[in-house]
């Protein structure tokens, strides 16, 4: 099962829930088959025949990291473990396995009971990283690869340019892929679709958006790309939608990148922050009028801390950005929020399943952690500046792990002004400055204006 978080009844204090037609609703309420376990590699031991040497490579084998793919004999999987020696990009503490925070005198305690195979907390204009628990794990990321799309993709292509689907545009979608409804033979602005990805994170809408940017196999080939330039080497882009594939996987560390890179973009921080929206249905023709009406139904944010939805409160302060579901990665988040002049951000990966939405409740509680330990907690590394070798503060450990980066890419997006229609939270319009790598290196900020103040509508 694919990025699908199917919202509740809202609870919340920004939105009001507009009934959802029947379009939509036939897509959320199919049954979403699991998909089959990962088979178990078979080594060929060929001219062994020796069976203590068989047995001695098995156990040398074992002995090796887990990855969150393992099973247990039988089809059971298996609890992986964290690889002894991760990427030091951004610093060498944070390769270490487990948790990893400095704490200063009177420095608060972290959360207790965090089950996320991998989290990090970062300060997003100072890029510095206040704790983590696994940071560079390579884990599969569900649907928050959406927001290294994003970053890839939504500045290239006008918002106002249109398309007409074909059957071309949908194809290669996996098994239960989460839709928000894009038609074959109708027409869609780039604004539609991309309230698709965020909102709905739309596995057909960002299908449509790869065609126009000249295809699937480019727009992978350009995410990869991008993720270097951002350092961020944990990361595999196999799909653009973050559909489990074998070999695609990122890290809490990356998706935090990936967040911090696509919220310089204008357009960027307002799909984030938009809890509810129109989307075009499909053109029928009335029977007795003959003529043709396309109309509109309401789709909700799937981020339950933006919208309140299913018995999670909304955080104070959130404004985005992107949550995602696959078999493989369980759930995962990546957050951003805003409490006077801070502004942290948060990733979970794969927490545990006994708590309902423990994603969402694990975020929120270091989100109060980090505010709380504001000037209390020595960093424990940071967020690599894109394009700048020297500000990644080492190389990824292993095979192909050089911290390289094309060094061509500005460190930030500029778009159009987004002219806000449709949406029901904003962001108040602020000045970008985007700022020079030879800046972003001297200054070790990237500002993200006017981020979290919101209007009602």
């Amino acid at each position: 099962m694919e990025g699908l978080d199917v919202p509740n009844e809202p609870k919340g204090l920004y939105v009001r829930r507009v009934p959802i037609s029947s379009h939509y609703s036939d897509h959320v309420a199919r049954a979403y088959p699991r998909s089959a376990s990962h088979k178990r590699r078979a080594t060929t031991l060929g001219g062994l025949a020796s069976t203590a040497l068989v047995l001695s490579l098995l156990t040398a084998a074992g002995a090796q990291p887990a990855t969150a793919d393992d099973n247990k004999p039988g089809g059971k999987q298996a609890e992986p473990k964290p690889p002894a020696q991760m990427s030091t990009v951004g610093g060498e503490q944070l390769g270490r396995p487990g948790t990893q925070v400095n704490p200063k005198k009177g420095a608060p305690e972290l959360p207790t009971k965090l089950t996320g195979r991998s989290w990090i907390v970062t300060d997003a204009e100072s890029g510095k990283v206040l704790a983590s628990h696994n940071a560079h794990w390579r884990l599969p990321p569900a649907s928050t690869l959406k927001m290294l799309f994003a970053d890839t993709v939504l500045p290239k292509l006008p918002k106002d340019r249109t398309h007409k689907v074909v059957p071309s545009d949908l194809e290669g979608m996996g098994e239960g892929s989460s839709l928000v409804g894009v038609k074959e033979g109708e027409t869609y602005s780039v604004h539609d679709l991309w309230l698709g990805v965020f909102l709905r994170s739309g596995n057909d809408a960002v299908h449509v958006l790869a065609a126009m940017n000249g295809g699937k196999e480019k727009t992978v080939r350009e995410m990869n790309e991008r993720a270097r330039t951002l350092h961020a080497n944990d990361t595999k882009v196999v799909s653009p939608d973050g559909y489990d594939h074998k070999g695609q996987v990122s890290s809490a560390y990356d998706l935090t990148l990936f967040a911090r890179s696509g919220l310089q973009n204008k357009d960027f921080r307002e799909y984030a922050a938009t809890a509810t929206a129109k989307f075009p249905g499909e053109t029928k023709k009335d029977k007795k009028t003959g003529k043709t009406k396309r109309e509109s139904f309401q789709i909700q944010n799937t981020n339950r801390l933006l919208t309140g939805d299913g018995g999670v409160e909304p955080y104070p302060g959130i404004a985005g950005v992107k949550n995602g579901f696959t078999t493989n990665a369980g759930n995962t988040f990546t957050g951003v929020a805003q409490r006077g002049d801070r502004v942290l951000l948060v990733t979970v990966m794969h927490p545990g399943a006994k708590e309902a939405h423990s994603v969402y409740k694990e975020a929120a509680k270091l989100l109060d952690w980090g505010f709380a330990a504001d000037g209390k907690v020595e960093p424990v590394g940071e967020l690599a500046a894109p394009g700048n070798a020297a500000a990644g503060g080492g190389a990824p450990a292993g095979k192909g792990g050089e911290a390289g980066g094309s060094g061509t890419h500005a460190a930030a997006h500029t778009s159009k002004p987004s002219g806000g229609a449709g949406t029901a939270l904003g962001i108040t319009a602020g000045v970008l400055v985007a700022l020079a790598l030879v800046a972003y290196g001297v200054h070790r900020r990237w500002p993200l204006p006017e981020l979290a103040r919101r209007r009602r509508r």
